[in-house]
């Protein structure tokens, strides 16, 4: 008896959605004591986008998974995956909420929480889902308000903007363009300090008396940079073995927008010239979970990525988690 093929995940459409308010770097130079010049230097980013009170992570999911369904011309999914660490509450996930008002009431809905690296673990998620027959198709967001969630006198809250991106998969076959090679994942939980918000969780309810635990978001900078470079490099590595590409024919790096210094350092350890990594940190600030998604929204449309390109895509985030896989650029439209 011969065993049915395992279908592939074929990406159909992406969409992106950043708040309208721009925050650019001479708003935030005297409260942080820096320059923004030095802001510039530190981190490539010249202004970044931030929610206005009252909007939420799962509003922008919501209109990154709409302008993702439409250009895909699907209208209905029946799985929605949203990768957040920054979650509209603790409880319920954020996914059911997103899907409701999507118009999908009833289509399984869930959260992925790896921090910057979600989206490729959601990639991942979904991928199972449609390998299993479980879903035929699933909406994968990345959705975070990290401005909401970094001590507003922290230097590194010169790094993090607001914004959601969305892929729509479906069911196809592995020889087609959009479909995903296999995504590469891993973890050290060792690492869990260099990238880290201590309060509301129950380590800190479980421990009697005492004062409350630092709600903000904290990273050790140096530390978690060259852990990054690292484990980006090992999966992408992974991820275009098991393509069977060689480094120099991947066309273009989707790398996850942590910091503008991080990109050209990745490229030259993977053999890869640096102009193949595609950056719009500088508009848009480290968005964590949506860094990916709105980049791939954003060179498709400027025509930074063009059918039939080698695409590795690879992402490292607090957990310590990272991830990778690839794609050859499908035909998509620009518009909706």
């Amino acid at each position: 008896m011969r065993s049915r093929p395992v279908p592939a995940s074929v990406l159909a459409g992406v969409g992106s959605y950043v708040p309208p308010r721009r925050v650019a770097n001479e708003e935030l130079a005297e409260r942080l004591g820096r320059s923004p010049e030095w802001i510039l230097q530190r981190s490539g980013i010249r202004y970044r986008h931030v929610v206005e009170p009252g909007a939420t992570s799962g509003d922008l999911a919501v209109a990154a998974g709409r302008a993702a369904l439409c250009r895909s011309g699907v209208d209905e999914v029946a799985a929605v995956v949203v990768a957040t660490t920054t979650p509209d509450r603790p409880c319920p996930g954020t996914a059911p909420g997103v899907a409701s008002r999507l118009g999908m009431t009833g289509a399984t809905a869930l959260d992925v929480q790896a921090v910057c690296a979600g989206f490729v673990y959601g990639l991942g998620v979904a991928q199972g889902l449609i390998a299993a027959g479980t879903a035929d198709s699933v909406l994968v967001v990345g959705a975070d308000t990290l401005s909401l969630n970094v001590a507003p006198d922290d230097p590194t809250s010169m790094l993090f903007g607001d914004g959601a991106g969305a892929v729509v998969l479906r069911s196809g076959h592995d020889e087609e363009p959009g479909a995903l090679g296999t995504c590469v994942l891993g973890s050290d939980g060792g690492g869990r300090d260099l990238i880290t918000a201590r309060g509301g969780g129950s380590e800190e309810r479980s421990k009697a008396g005492g004062a409350p635990a630092d709600p903000y978001l904290r990273l050790e900078g140096r530390e978690v940079f060259w852990r990054a470079v690292a484990h980006m490099t090992s999966a992408s590595r992974a991820a275009l073995d098991a393509a069977r590409w060689k480094p120099q024919e991947a066309d273009r790096i989707v790398a996850h927008q942590a910091n503008a210094r991080i990109l050209p350092v990745l490229a030259r350890r993977l053999g890869v010239p640096t102009d193949r990594a595609l950056s719009n940190i500088e508009r848009v600030g480290n968005t964590s979970a949506a860094s990916i998604p709105i980049l791939l929204d954003h060179a498709g449309r400027a025509g930074d990525l063009e059918p039939g390109h080698r695409v590795l895509l690879t992402a490292f985030g607090g957990g310590l988690t990272w991830g990778a896989t690839t794609l050859v650029w499908p035909c998509l439209e620009r518009s909706h």
